[in-house]
């Protein structure tokens, strides 16, 4: 690029739910998001990016912090220059999918080639259910008609959390089933709640205690799989989950983008563990960098535009319980 010049453009966006989500300790109604916009001559790259709610990384925080380094990126600071510039967290995400977008427009390379990456296809994608009553969770799941992997959200109430996995598991007898705690178990409330899980055929436990107790992982006798997530915000805290889990949950708003996201990616198989993409609730817009990494990923957690109101045109696409980012979403090759 022979000008690396830009103009940067930073606005928030408020996102309405079709329905209140729940989750572990939280209700959502509606996400604000963060759209970072670079633009040189003719070409523009945007990135969107929700932030982690239980980071308080607020938009109204976000927005400070790339405005504290305009300076620099609208000097032409690259992606790996944002990760001194920048800590992880959604505004360095906001403005490294950004960059990513507009170096793809700019030079006709799709992402997943600037990336290194093969052709991307087609991900099968969990479709999650909020935590609600058992009945109306079976409802749901037999509402997810395509879908063929179900996640489930829980709150640590070990005998309504059982009534919610055998319901659902009553009604889709066919599909993978995962479950997420967000932090809500105890050693205890999970023991109660193991022998359920094991009867469901439950393939994967997500983030049963709260970060910072990472060491109530250790020597667990658990023989589902276990993902961190909340225990695992960028690379830095990836090595020290060797032993303790066996899939790493990455998340661009937790790292801070798709520069990160890579190499945490990378690090993880190096040091034997699997590999998930997950989300914040967003719009096609934060799906697309996802879906690139998501290419490299056992587990495949995009289904966040299916909760909302209204989502950006173009969109991503679900389809046979697959999800499918086409280019002109986001890194697309013209202009």
């Amino acid at each position: 690029m022979s000008d690396p010049r830009v103009d940067l453009d930073v606005v928030v966006e408020n996102l309405q739910l079709k329905a209140p989500f729940r989750i572990s300790g939280f209700t959502f109604t509606d996400v604000p998001v963060v759209v970072a916009s670079v633009r040189r001559q003719d070409f523009e790259g945007r990135g969107e990016a929700a932030g982690v709610y239980y980071l308080n990384d607020e938009p109204e925080g976000m927005v400070e912090r790339i405005e504290a380094v305009r300076e620099e990126v609208e000097a032409g600071a690259g992606r790996q220059d944002l990760l001194g510039l920048l800590p992880p967290g959604g505004a360095r995400n906001a403005l490294d999918c950004a960059l990513w977008d507009l170096e793809s427009r700019w030079s006709g390379i799709p992402v997943w080639r600037l990336a290194g990456l093969d052709q991307p296809r087609a991900l099968l994608t969990t479709f999650t259910l909020g935590a609600e009553a058992p009945e109306v969770m079976a409802s749901g799941a037999v509402g997810y008609v395509q879908a063929r992997a179900i996640k489930l959200k829980l709150t640590g109430e070990a005998g309504l959390d059982a009534e919610r996995v055998r319901a659902v598991r009553a009604v889709r007898p066919d599909a993978w089933i995962g479950v997420d705690a967000n932090q809500g178990f105890t050693p205890d409330t999970l023991e109660q709640i193991l022998p359920t899980l094991v009867d469901a055929r439950v393939a994967l436990l997500e983030q049963p205690f709260k970060r910072g107790r990472e060491a109530d992982l250790d020597g667990l006798d658990c023989p589902i799989p276990i993902a961190a997530d909340e225990s695992v915000l960028s690379l830095t805290d990836v090595e020290g989950l060797v032993g303790r889990v066996q899939v790493i949950n990455i998340k661009l708003d937790k790292c801070g983008g798709l520069t990160e996201g890579l190499a945490m990616a990378e690090e993880s198989r190096r040091l034997g563990m699997k590999v998930m993409v997950g989300n914040m609730v967003g719009t096609s817009l934060a799906m697309a960098p996802a879906f690139v990494l998501g290419q490299l990923c056992d587990v495949v957690d995009l289904d966040g535009p299916t909760f909302l109101a209204q989502d950006r045109s173009p969109s991503v696409t679900y389809q046979g319980g697959q999800v499918w980012c086409p280019e002109s979403v986001w890194g697309a090759t013209a202009a």
